[in-house]
């Protein structure tokens, strides 16, 4: 899935490539494991692209960039790495819940159809044209096979919805309390407010502000980070732009921790089952 390769009628391969689809796609295992219904938008969080990367004859002579794509681990991808040499991957992210989001990096470069010809053209090898000043990028493609599909493919991006909890995977109740403290006690709603709870239209924020670690916003053009927008939050974990959190309960300790909230572990509790509920 995401592999795509035009094959001649006596089956002679001519191009190979791949699609949006490798990174943001899963399936739902309807016929078996790994085998099913495709659900784009999914994040492939048990894809491992640096491996994959690693075993290219080109790095033969280059051992120390190897090992260092095949740190990565399953469902992390770094799209700076290849550009300025520092090793420091991100999450694969999901790709759905795009409509209301303006911003869709966790750093928040441009629109989302920046960051989809940023991709397309600096990482997946298509032929484009891409310009950023801010990290010395100049791409010239002629012809540009990159910049008219933008239209089409953010117009369907918008239409992923995101998946909704699975019956029975959080308590109700507690959801509800847990919603009373995310407006209120907790403070989440600063922050997190809107159609897709996150204030991305309006600022970005310093790494400290957040407890983030701030070295992969010192290789991007905002060089802050923004609101995650809350999204389907059982589908998606490890949590945070790096992975550092495996659980919601290590999300909600950070915050209670960076933010002095002083949350009782039952707020905490309630907290989680309102976040496994988005």
């Amino acid at each position: 899935m995401g592999v795509k390769a035009t094959v001649t009628e006596d089956g002679r391969v001519t191009s190979f490539g791949i699609t949006c689809a490798l990174c943001h796609s899963d399936v739902d295992d309807s016929v078996a494991p790994g085998i099913g219904i495709r659900q784009d938008g999914w994040p492939a969080k048990d894809l491992d692209p640096g491996l994959i990367l690693s075993l290219s004859p080109f790095f033969d002579d280059k051992p120390q960039q190897r090992e260092e794509l095949r740190s990565w681990g399953p469902g992390k991808y770094d799209p700076y790495w290849n550009l300025v040499g520092i090793n420091d991957p991100v999450v694969i992210a999901p790709a759905y819940g795009l409509k209301d989001v303006p911003l869709e990096t966790y750093t928040g470069e441009g629109p989302v159809s920046y960051w989809n010809a940023y991709v397309a053209i600096t990482q997946m090898g298509g032929q484009g044209n891409f310009e950023e000043p801010l990290l010395n990028i100049s791409v010239q493609a002629d012809p540009d096979l990159v910049t008219p599909k933008l239209p089409a493919l953010l117009e369907y991006q918008e239409s992923l919805e995101p998946p909704p909890p699975p019956a029975g995977s959080y308590d109700e109740t507690a959801a509800e309390r847990g919603e009373v403290l995310f407006e209120g006690k907790a403070e989440c709603a600063g922050c997190h407010f809107g159609p897709r709870l996150t204030d991305a239209a309006v600022t970005l924020h310093e790494a400290h502000e957040v407890g983030a670690d701030p070295l992969y916003a010192t290789r991007t053009t905002t060089r802050m980070y923004r609101t995650t927008p809350l999204r389907a939050l059982w589908q998606h974990p490890p949590y945070y732009h790096n992975g550092e959190f495996a659980t919601l309960k290590e999300v909600v300790d950070h915050y209670d921790l960076v933010l002095n909230l002083g949350l009782f572990d039952a707020e905490k509790r309630d907290l989680v089952e309102y976040l496994k509920s988005l």
